[in-house]
């Protein structure tokens, strides 16, 4: 789905580079049986008061070895990596304790993520990451479901839970860009409040400590189009007042890049409202900024630096974690293999503009925005 009525290029795009880190999942599979169980790192960043600097696990190249060294490449340059995963309907659907290929899939993530000094940081997503309109995965009993239905209710639920009891996390996301779902489908969006509270409760009872939110998307929220103007001028505050008090982190994401054709056109107060809008602690779930031309969209290494100069200096005191989308470009020619493999051949043209966002070049050299991210985390 479009967050606009003509987009600068498909929103369910960005979806795709998240699910991407779960090739870690698929792929260290095959390391399980070589890794020592390790310990998450000790103290923990989330124990010491500064904001934890993180990326998704998303690798340059569809290999294990690609894998492993992003893994090993966010250690040196963060603090903890982001895993989203959709859920297992049918693994989950019954009950929370049985066997799933998924979570043994995350495990080996959150595995390599300690291996290499790194917190985790997790995220249920119930939709289709290539098209937020519809769910991910759902079996074809369930096919044209909502978030009234029961099995995908309890699902939904067992999963998030078994994840809380398997992973005791820090911090969980119960839903990816939730308000882009409100927009599209008004009448549903109460019953994922009403499974949200629900599985909030829950949460709760087993693990009072763990930080639970759901991420917005920030331009959505600011109502801007294409070209950068203010389709409604105001921010859609509701569709996150509606969480409240149930809410225990204010999450967004960013790509500013859809909505103005240079960072340097980023207002001086785009994220700032924030601040005085709720007392409780932000975070930068996703996001990131072009560093080359892939029209139609714009970029420079300027505009990579200047987008994080523009979050940090508006926010970046209240960030309790901040994820930037991938650490490095990624190679086209091995992602467009693996999406036609997948079905998805269509959507290679679309993945094409993401693959200049990292802050280092595919093969690791470094650009200039990544001396600024590093000067931040230190």
């Amino acid at each position: 789905m479009s967050i606009f009525p003509k987009p600068l290029f498909p929103r369910k795009t960005y979806s795709f580079l998240r699910r991407t880190g779960c090739l870690a999942g698929l792929l260290l599979a095959m390391l399980a049986c070589q890794l020592t169980q390790p310990s998450p790192p000790s103290p923990s960043v989330f124990d010491s008061g500064r904001t934890a600097y993180g990326f998704f696990p998303t690798p340059p190249e569809v290999n294990l070895l690609s894998v492993w060294n992003t893994f090993h490449a966010i250690g040196q340059h963060g603090d903890a990596v982001l895993i989203q995963q959709t859920v297992p309907w049918n693994d989950f659907r019954t009950g929370i304790d049985g066997k799933s290929k998924t979570i043994d899939d995350i495990r080996n993530q959150v595995n390599l993520a300690w291996l290499n000094g790194l917190e985790a940081i997790f995220v249920v997503d119930p939709l289709n990451g290539l098209d937020r309109r519809e769910f991910a995965g759902l079996p074809p009993d369930l096919a044209g479901a909502n978030f009234g239905n029961a099995v995908v209710r309890s699902a939904y639920q067992n999963f998030a839970l078994r994840i809380v009891r398997e992973f005791h996390p820090k911090y969980l996301g119960l839903a990816s860009e939730i308000n882009t779902y409100a927009d599209t489908f008004p009448d549903d969006f109460p019953n994922f409040l009403s499974l949200y509270r629900e599985t909030y409760g829950k949460i709760k009872k087993e693990s009072p400590t763990t930080q639970v939110f759901v991420t917005f998307q920030w331009e959505d929220l600011n109502n801007l189009d294409s070209t950068g103007a203010d389709r409604g001028a105001f921010i859609k505050w509701g569709e996150i007042e509606a969480f409240e008090p149930e809410l225990d982190v204010w999450a967004i994401s960013s790509y500013p890049f859809v909505a103005f054709a240079s960072a340097s056109d980023i207002p001086k107060n785009y994220y700032s409202p924030l601040l005085v809008r709720t007392k409780k602690p932000l975070a930068v779930a996703e996001g990131g900024f072009g560093s080359i031309d892939m029209p139609p969209a714009h970029g420079t290494p300027e505009d990579q630096v200047l987008y994080l100069n523009a979050i940090h200096d508006q926010i970046g005191k209240r960030l309790a974690f901040w994820i930037y989308l991938v650490l490095d470009d990624f190679n086209m020619d091995s992602y467009k293999q693996f999406l036609e493999s997948q079905g998805q051949g269509d959507k290679v043209d679309t993945l094409r503009l993401f693959s200049i966002i990292g802050l280092r070049e595919r093969n690791g050299t470094p650009k200039p925005a990544l001396a600024v991210w590093d000067g931040f985390r230190k």
